[in-house]
């Protein structure tokens, strides 16, 4: 069994992961890290209940927060509670006349959500609005975090992704 596919749990001060042989390296500050991987599609019921990958509620704790995108591409973002507090904290940090807004619109378009005892979370209504999200969503893992996103919406992002544009951004980054 890949250990990539429950999510990765680690508890070492340093790690290294590698995967499909791209090594990275990741400073721990609290000593655990979830790493969410992979791609599922997930109807959702009419009371807007979603069922919540098995392999990622592991990592998830018994609570998360999502939250509106932070990309124009109106998808949902769900953070664990250590990931929101690493955000909050960057935020508070940055001066009120830049921070204000973006307070804004993450605080006011987020919630905290637990699954149900058959896995499966009550996205609020105005998230579900905000990612055009109606009868099925795909849900994606980012490393640290998930995003929910429309299926149409999800499959347009798909195709602005070749090979070629992931090249350009790792030489960007001088990866």
């Amino acid at each position: 069994m890949n250990l990539f596919s429950k999510g990765l749990i680690i508890n070492k001060k340093w790690s290294k992961v590698e995967i499909s042989g791209l090594k990275w390296f990741k400073f721990l500050k609290e000593g655990v890290l979830t790493i969410f991987i992979g791609q599922y599609e997930h109807n959702i019921d009419k009371k807007g209940r979603m069922f919540i990958p098995a392999k990622f509620k592991e990592g998830m704790g018994e609570s998360f927060i999502v939250a509106q995108g932070l990309e124009r591409k109106h998808c949902l973002f769900i953070y664990t509670q250590s990931e929101w507090s690493k955000l909050e904290e960057k935020i508070s940090a940055q001066p009120y006349s830049k921070s204000q807004k973006l307070k804004r619109f993450l605080y006011s378009g987020a919630a905290e959500l637990e699954c149900d005892a058959q896995g499966r979370v009550l996205l609020p209504q105005t998230l579900r609005q905000y990612a055009g999200l109606t009868d099925s969503a795909v849900i994606v893992g980012t490393g640290a975090t998930i995003e929910i996103w429309n299926k149409e919406n999800w499959e347009r992002e798909n195709q602005e992704i070749s090979s070629d544009v992931v090249m350009d951004i790792l030489e960007e980054i001088d990866f």
